[in-house]
């Protein structure tokens, strides 16, 4: 298991297990809300992630603590913000968001407790995500005179469907992990004492298949999702066979003959 060698203030990463890396959101006096420094170390490591994934395989990202999960941007640090500081520091974020959505590797958010503003945004930019049983959500922006602008208009609709995302996005009104849920934001939700070992179940099983046909699997669902149904056919066979000449698809075959768990390298 591979670890990045460089220690971040704002962000604790640690080998869940094998070929899991556990990304923390770790600033828990302020409810792990994203300052500008979070934002710049998430993107460094993500980004860096994408480059050279190395033997990761899938990423758990949570918070610490067990009060919030992401309270969405420090409205403290913002506080007196000029415009042009506020727009220089929402760049930083917005690439932040892209780096999330377009990682090659799988990421599940394990919401473990609060996901207010740019954290239930956060929620929409990953791969699927489960919560806590006491997690809460809201889109808030609206109640402080501006809108989503980590993806939230976008990623939610995309997950909940428009007319529940006008409602929640223009109410700002909070929501329980039941109606996220239920309303397809969320894919399970556990007690706290379950939810780790359960995303870390979900995530071991991604990490046990072959790597390249992860990463051309998810690449071509979301991509294909942007797409006409004829176009996005297209795109599945060209990403399907990008994974026809892979050692793992040739170990793949050979194990299943052989009655034998594969060994995937990822190449």
């Amino acid at each position: 298991m591979s670890l990045p060698s460089k220690h971040y203030e704002t962000l604790l990463v640690t080998a869940a297990a094998e070929h899991v890396l556990q990304i923390t959101l770790n600033r828990p006096e302020s409810s792990n809300a994203f300052n500008t420094h979070m934002a710049r170390e998430m993107i460094e490591l993500i980004e860096g992630l994408s480059l050279d994934p190395e033997d990761n395989r899938c990423i758990l990202l949570t918070g610490a603590g067990e009060r919030a999960f992401c309270a969405g941007g420090d409205l403290k640090e913002r506080k007196g913000m000029t415009d042009q500081d506020w727009g220089k520091q929402h760049l930083t974020f917005e690439r932040m968001v892209r780096a999330i959505i377009n990682s090659p590797t799988p990421i599940i958010a394990v919401i473990n407790g609060a996901a207010y503003g740019g954290g239930c945004e956060l929620a929409g930019a990953v791969d699927f995500a489960y919560a806590s049983d006491n997690a809460r959500f809201a889109l808030t922006e609206t109640s402080l005179g501006i809108i989503p602008g980590a993806g939230g208009t976008q990623t939610l609709a995309r997950a909940m469907g428009e007319r529940r995302c006008k409602e929640l996005i223009l109410s700002a009104k909070p929501f329980s992990a039941t109606e996220a849920l239920q309303w397809g934001l969320l894919n399970a939700v556990y007690p706290l004492a379950d939810l780790l070992p359960a995303a870390l179940g979900a995530a071991k099983r991604i990490a046990a298949n072959a790597p390249i046909a992860v990463r051309q699997a998810k690449q071509s669902i979301h991509r294909g999702l942007q797409m006409s149904l004829a176009d996005g056919l297209a795109f599945e066979i060209e990403a399907y066979n990008r994974t026809v000449p892979t050692d793992d698809r040739y170990e793949g075959v050979l194990a299943f003959n052989e009655k034998r768990k594969p060994q995937f390298k990822g190449r």
